[in-house]
């Protein structure tokens, strides 16, 4: 019988890619470089390149914070300081969220049933900021992000960090439900707990990375656990 599930925040529970644009917008504008949309879909790209390679442990955190700046802004021609620009959107991208369509009414039906924890691997101080904002934290029973655990998604130390925070935790009566096969699905399936793939916009699957469950939609997940 399921008991815990464990929750991705970006691009799951929080709309993410708006809130990316939205920062990075707002920090390119402050160093006078142009936030055309090009650039901005070719930020988000090198972005997920970057944090891929932290998955695979080939770079380290702080090399993703800046590295991704630094590409970007040898493709651009532009000479700004990457450290100066990322302190800035990490600034912007703190101060607000948007709701992924139905997390809220999710979480309100899910949490008086499930023990819930949420799983990040963003930036400590950002998450939490917009935790704060968004006022989800109180149906988590606790939050694990990637910083404070000294590990990242899918390492196995991030999920033994996790599990063993959890009081009696046992994975036969755990799920996790995240939007990155590479991060979520592979993390959750390495540490022995079944995996709900959140896949909105219909991506195809990969051969190596195989959820045991898929949504198009938060809606479907609470009829989805029932089966469990």
């Amino acid at each position: 019988m399921l008991k815990t599930v464990f929750f991705d925040l970006d691009d799951t529970l929080l709309d993410f890619t708006r809130a990316e644009r939205e920062a990075l917008t707002r920090a390119f504008r402050t160093f006078d470089i142009d936030p055309a949309p090009t650039v901005l879909d070719r930020y988000h790209v090198i972005n997920r390149e970057q944090w891929e390679l932290l998955e695979a442990g080939v770079l380290t955190r702080d090399q993703v914070l800046t590295r991704r700046f630094d590409l970007l802004f040898e493709e651009l021609g532009v000479c700004r300081s990457s450290r100066e620009v990322c302190d800035c959107y990490e600034d912007f991208l703190a101060e607000g969220h948007w709701f992924i369509p139905g997390a809220i009414e999710l979480l309100r039906e899910l949490a008086p049933r499930y023990d819930l924890y949420l799983a990040s691997n963003g930036a400590a101080a950002v998450q939490h900021s917009r935790l704060k904002s968004a006022g989800i934290g109180p149906y988590f029973k606790n939050i694990f992000i990637s910083e404070e655990l000294g590990a990242d998604k899918p390492s196995p130390a991030f999920f033994a960090a996790a599990f063993a925070a959890i009081p009696a935790f046992d994975p036969e009566t755990a799920l996790i439900v995240g939007d990155s096969l590479t991060s979520d699905i592979r993390g959750g399936r390495n540490a022995g707990i079944r995996t709900c793939w959140f896949n909105p916009g219909g991506k195809p699957a990969r051969p190596d990375i195989t959820p045991d469950h898929t949504i198009r939609a938060l809606a479907e997940l609470p009829d989805l656990l029932n089966t469990l």
